[in-house]
């Protein structure tokens, strides 16, 4: 019979998981701090751990990160009240199977532990302290799936492709993997291909050598050679010329650049890339290597749009209100269902200039509805034809439209599973169920 060491310092949960994995079949172990589990383990083995993050001592992260230097380690699992993006990228670095939020009903609970055995692979620690991210900001679904890939990319030297919407924040999770890895200490590089004419572009990577072409009056690192042991991050990869492409793909594969006027010089950089368009789609037409396509995209990142974060909204505009406010600024309920309501066809960059606005304009401590005003109003119908889940009303019929709509978009995506709904959406099974009869919503 297969082991789950349960590691928390509430009784009560920990009875209660120990409850529900005997009755799926499992023997099961209890520790109420990181110490105990920890010297549990030098003498017991365990085939699965879940672990909570916040406890007395040894934090959950320390712990976890002791387990995984472990020989032949089990897979950990940590469950915590308080998900944040900072520790579910830092808990999937250290080498965790998953990261959920507290409390998990039965059904999720089976299938995290079906994942887990027989598993035992995972990440390696390099020992990095914890680091804090205020710029990654969403707990939905969406993000959390992102902030997962991010943690377990983040060690790896692996090129990574981020593709999503303009404004929906692809260098910011470049800088997230770079500044969670080994490489962090390191120079993260940032090049807009789209920005740079491309007669100019060649010379800003590679670099130049004084007197290589007119105007050349002194020697140029280049991007590549100014990032070397750190991150270089390509954004609007799309966009480049198909000569430069060439160019770009031999200095991928060779790790060598060669200066305008100059000599070849070695490099180590890790390329992170990022564009609004569909390279598969351009490779088909022509515009762009298909060689390239497949060197840059070995770890492909999908960054969803802010109309798919519905969840995300709110808590997004009262961070960028924190950062830009002279005043301690909050939003009014109808102001939050104001934001709802909008589109958001500029995603996260859009969200972000109107709070920047409604911040510097703003003269009183509560941001209002008709503070945004500003903003075009929706006509209630997405470009998919979709209902809108919340055009502006009294906040409690605003908030059951937004729940049906996204009760419905989960259930779909989920192709009817419930299960899978409530784990899209974050909540229990039985809260889903109770939803849609109080809605009348059919799986």
């Amino acid at each position: 019979m297969k082991t789950v060491l349960i590691v928390d310092d509430d009784a009560a949960l920990r009875d209660s998981l120990a409850e529900a994995l005997a009755d799926l079949g499992y023997a099961t172990a209890s520790a109420e701090e990181g110490r105990m589990a920890l010297d549990w383990l030098e003498s017991h083995r365990a085939d699965a751990v879940l672990l909570d993050l916040r406890m007395p001592g040894l934090d959950g992260m320390e712990v976890l990160k002791r387990i995984r230097a472990r020989p032949d380690p089990p897979p950990v699992a940590v469950l915590t009240a308080v998900p944040t993006a900072s520790n579910t990228i830092e808990a999937m670095r250290l080498g965790a199977v998953d990261h959920l939020a507290k409390p998990i009903g039965r059904a999720d609970l089976a299938a995290l532990v079906a994942r887990m055995l027989p598993s035992v692979s995972g990440l390696v620690s390099h020992g990095v302290a914890a680091l804090e991210d205020d710029t990654l900001v969403g707990g939905s679904a969406a993000m959390r799936s992102v902030q997962k890939a991010i943690g377990m990319l983040a060690d790896s030297d692996a090129s990574v492709l981020i593709t999503g919407e303009t404004g929906t924040g692809k260098e910011v999770v470049a800088r997230a993997i770079h500044r969670h890895g080994r490489r962090a200490a390191r120079p993260f590089v940032a090049l807009n291909c789209a920005a740079i004419p491309a007669e100019l572009l060649e010379s800003q990577l590679f670099g130049h050598t004084k007197g290589a072409f007119t105007g050349a009056v002194a020697d140029t690192l280049g991007s590549f050679r100014a990032a070397d042991k750190g991150t270089l991050f390509l954004d609007e990869i799309g966009d480049m010329a198909q000569p430069l492409q060439a160019k770009l793909l031999r200095v991928l594969q060779e790790r060598v650049v060669t200066p305008l006027g100059g000599k070849p010089v070695s490099v180590d950089v890790r390329i992170i890339s990022a564009t609004h368009r569909d390279l598969a789609v351009a490779v088909r037409e022509g515009a762009f290597r298909e060689d390239l396509f497949y060197r840059l995209g070995v770890v492909p990142v999908a960054l969803p749009p802010l109309r798919e974060r519905l969840a995300d909204i709110v808590e997004l505009a009262e961070h960028f209100l924190r950062l830009f406010g002279q005043q301690a600024h909050r939003l009014s309920a109808e102001a939050a269902v104001r934001l709802l309501a909008h589109d958001w066809k500029g995603n996260v960059r859009e969200l972000r200039n109107a709070m920047e606005r409604a911040a510097v304009l703003g003269r009183r401590e509560v941001i209002a509805a008709e503070d945004l005003d500003f903003l075009v109003r929706s006509s209630g119908v997405r470009s998919d034809g979709s209902n809108n889940a919340v055009e502006a009303s009294d906040m409690p019929g605003a908030v059951a439209r937004l729940e049906q709509a996204m009760i419905r978009g989960a259930l779909e995506a989920a192709g009817g599973n419930r299960s899978e709904a409530a784990r899209r959406l974050g909540i229990h099974r039985q809260l889903l169920h109770e939803k849609l009869r109080r809605y009348g919503i059919e799986g």
